[in-house]
């Protein structure tokens, strides 16, 4: 027979000596499990004779119970340990200031457009600003734009609801407006030329597809002045996409259109290479259309109180959407709109990274 005795302290001596939970449950296991030291003398007692079973039985039980018992206080004490522990190391000094986490970053189309507007101000273009609700005057008629323009079109125009105004007459309607045109207008009824501005902002038309969106962001440009010529015009937009895409190896192209404000018209192509998976600005073999420009029609000028024999000037627009996504490698134009969090962590800047003529753009 077992010594009890002997078998009792060096259980307890293990239970002492077990360091963390884990330890003590291996001396649980081995001393109470199915195949325990304690739990083999238990399977004895079957065995014995009535005498025998009554006092070793009652031996063999005050272990087991004595096990227990030390096992169970000893598992208390570890875990109350192990509480404060971790309590200790997750301790949080108020008095100490918060540590910097990063929640959130800047949209690209907000990163773009502050790109732009850098780079403009250094060739000294002011930043003009106006209202996204208009007038049919000042987002059509001011800009030359015939009464049954097609633009006109509620397919493509976001309009209100007509009005009337106290005497019964038709009011001036009410729109979203679609280019920030709007602006440059204001601009020349306002102030005298000479003019160099760029008109940041939202646009809206009703158009929705992976290269468009019913609203997106322009920023177009206005100079106004004596012998303003196309020449301006180019070297003004070459230096632009230069400077944007941070490589002197732009080379553009300008192709006729045609524009109700402007006259001569054209859109302007930068060539690329569409090869791979992405667009490579200033090299390969393929052409790119990036913005509309043209010299301001006369029209135009006279519309805002400017003489056309006097002055002249060019006038430009590019989406800086579209601008963000051949920079910076977006396929889709409409998950710039999504407010999916994981794509902007992917594609965001930091807020300390502002585009400036000393760090760099991006």
């Amino acid at each position: 027979m077992t010594d009890l005795k002997t078998l009792e302290s060096d259980v307890l001596a293990q239970v002492a000596a077990a360091a963390d939970l884990a330890a003590l449950d291996a001396v649980r296991v081995a001393a109470l499990g199915k195949t325990g030291s304690i739990s083999g003398l238990l399977k004895t007692l079957g065995a014995m004779s009535p005498e025998e079973r009554k006092t070793q039985g009652a031996a063999i039980n005050a272990l087991r119970d004595a096990a227990t018992a030390a096992i169970a206080d000893r598992k208390a004490g570890l875990e109350a340990a192990e509480l404060d522990a971790r309590l200790a190391s997750e301790t949080l000094d108020l008095t100490l200031p918060a540590p910097y986490r990063r929640k959130g970053s800047v949209h690209p189309t907000m990163q773009t457009m502050d790109e732009m507007v850098a780079i403009f101000a250094e060739m000294g273009f002011a930043v003009a600003e106006g209202p996204d609700i208009d007038d049919d005057f000042h987002n059509f008629t001011a800009l030359n734009f015939p009464p049954k323009h097609p633009a006109r079109e509620m397919h493509d125009t976001f309009f209100f609801n007509p009005k009337t105004n106290e005497d019964g007459s038709e009011a001036e309607r009410l729109l979203l407006r679609t280019h920030t045109s709007t602006v440059q207008v204001r601009t020349m009824m306002s102030q005298k030329p000479p003019i160099r501005i760029i008109a940041p902002g939202r646009t809206y038309r009703c158009d929705n597809d992976a290269t468009h969106t019913p609203v997106f962001h322009q920023v177009e440009g206005l100079v106004i002045d004596k012998g303003i010529h196309m020449g301006h015009l180019k070297w003004t937009l070459e230096t632009f996409l230069a400077r944007f895409f941070e490589t002197d190896a732009v080379t553009t192209q300008f192709r006729p259109h045609h524009f109700p404000f402007t006259e001569p018209s054209a859109e302007m192509d930068v060539q690329c290479d569409r090869s791979g998976g992405e667009i490579k600005i200033g090299q390969g073999t393929s052409w790119l259309e990036i913005l509309g420009c043209g010299m301001v029609h006369p029209n135009v000028l006279r519309a805002c109180g400017i003489d056309p024999d006097e002055y002249q000037g060019f006038a430009f627009g590019m989406g800086v959407d579209r601008l963000g996504m051949l920079k910076y490698g977006m396929p889709d134009l409409r998950d710039m709109f999504s407010s999916d969090s994981r794509w902007l962590a992917h594609y965001g800047f930091s807020a300390f990274a502002a585009p400036n003529a000393a760090s760099g753009l991006s």
